[in-house]
């Protein structure tokens, strides 16, 4: 064990010993200011936007009389093939017919959707012609129902419109969307807070999404009973993605360093860097997951760790839907993307399936190896809250102490040991590259700028954990 061991600690050191020393990048967020705001390069504010949120035991029976509220007559419910056999998904249709709402349910959400999942769910939508949408799940089914709900309400746009560049035109949304509510069953995402919605993109083999306030679902319906039906590794996988949203969002490229700058609000992306609002959540957000994540997974039947987490999603949820997240996520995209015959344990798919959360958090102690040295004492912090004694510790030491960290917490819960364990080898590491270049959209928010050869030293390093 200990030879991949030094021989990930030795690229490490030569990632550390490549950094730029120039007056721009050799300490915490010192880039050059600005201009002024008549003509500033970098942008000088930050927006928040973020769902209607409703938090508590048993609030999902309360969906029938929302969709009363709002006047919905012909509501579009979705979910996936394995939720619609669970006791949740009744619970919503029996307050539909409580309520006297009428509704049709599209059942064939794909965990991990693909732009083909997504079309048809669309085509179920644009058939529907529906005037509100219920959508009950996790990350999958929110985003399947935040597409379906743009693409139905803009009928003559292509499907590439709204997707990011540089894959899609990543055109502004201007139509009306209709009423959506979110109902997570999972602690992860977050996807009930954010203007988000993931993909993959099966003609380049890699994730890319829209992202644009107006898809974020109006009210989010936040019931910690449903996390009682989640297997183990689900409960995991889904942690280990609100452990990289609060930590990606919170060492993210601070908002006022973000190039360029809008001409007109409507251009401010969603993802707009670290700002002062979402790193309280970020760090909130880690103290749960710190606190509860481990006892979530290890006991199925403990309500109070369970609620913390799910609490924790939508936390870390408006944190990096308005900061935005980096590397481990740009990085993410192609691992689940190119994923050859893996299947991830406690998942009931027909396909290989790199869990979401589980591909971004396996290049983390890399990743932040990487970063540390932008903002090395927001990397203590985040290794301090997850258990490091940081009393002594040395400001350079930042990087390998949090990916210490990181890798014990890792260990601690039975994660596959790096990209090999996976299905990655040395030979994956082009394509990994390749897959990440498109996600501009998150790199660019990364706080220390990446070459190709530092991506293939990361994922080199990812391949083995411990």
């Amino acid at each position: 064990m200990a030879a991949p061991r030094d021989r990930v600690a030795h690229l490490l050191r030569q990632l550390q010993r490549a950094a730029c020393q120039c007056p721009s990048h050799s300490h915490t967020y010192s880039q050059a200011p600005g201009l002024s705001p008549s003509g500033k390069t970098t942008d000088y504010a930050f927006e928040m936007a973020v769902s209607n949120i409703r938090y508590g035991a048993g609030v999902t029976k309360e969906v029938g009389m929302d969709l009363q509220n709002m006047g919905a007559k012909n509501v579009c419910l979705m979910t996936d093939k394995n939720l619609s056999q669970l006791p949740p998904i009744q619970t919503v249709m029996d307050s539909f017919v409580k309520n006297g709402i009428n509704f049709k349910v599209y059942d064939n959400v794909r965990v991990e959707p693909t732009d083909r999942s997504f079309m048809e769910a669309i085509e179920f939508a644009k058939r529907g012609a529906f005037d509100a949408y219920v959508a009950m799940g996790g990350g999958s089914t929110i985003d399947t129902c935040k597409a379906a709900n743009l693409y139905a309400s803009s009928p003559d746009s292509d499907f590439l419109d709204y997707v990011n560049a540089p894959i899609g035109k990543g055109k502004p949304v201007t139509a009306p969307l209709k009423p959506l509510i979110a109902v997570p069953t999972t602690s992860g995402t977050g996807s009930e807070t954010t203007g988000v919605a993931i993909f993959d993109y099966e003609h380049l083999k890699v994730k890319t999404g829209i992202a644009s306030r107006a898809i974020k679902p109006t009210l989010g319906l936040i019931d910690p009973l449903h996390t009682l039906y989640l297997p183990e590794r689900v409960i995991a996988n889904s942690g280990f993605d609100v452990l990289c949203h609060a930590l990606e969002s919170y060492t993210a490229l601070p908002y006022h360093m973000r190039s360029p700058c809008p001409a007109n609000p409507v251009t401010r992306p969603a993802y707009q860097g670290s700002n002062p609002i979402s790193d309280i959540w970020a760090v909130h957000a880690l103290r749960i997951v710190a606190k509860y994540l481990k006892r979530a997974v290890r006991n199925p039947d403990d309500l109070e760790a369970r609620s913390n987490m799910h609490l924790a999603s939508a936390f870390a949820g408006i944190g990096f839907g308005n900061a935005g997240v980096h590397l481990c996520h740009g990085m993410s995209y192609p691992i689940s993307g190119l994923v050859k015959t893996y299947k991830a344990k406690d998942y009931n798919v027909d396909h290989p399936l790199v869990p979401h959360g589980l591909s971004v958090v396996l290049t983390s102690p890399a990743v932040f190896t990487f970063t540390a040295q932008m903002s090395p004492e927001r990397h203590l912090e985040m290794a301090e809250i997850l258990g490091a004694d940081t009393r002594t510790a040395r400001i350079p030491d930042a990087g390998p102490i949090l990916a210490d960290t990181l890798r014990k917490f890792l260990f601690d819960l039975d994660v596959a040991d790096g990209l090999a364990a996976i299905g990655y080898s040395k030979a994956d590491i082009p394509a990994l590259v390749k897959g990440t270049l498109p996600q501009e959209r998150v790199t660019k928010l990364a706080p220390r700028p990446q070459s190709e050869e530092d991506l293939s030293v990361l994922f080199e390093a990812s391949m083995k954990l411990y």
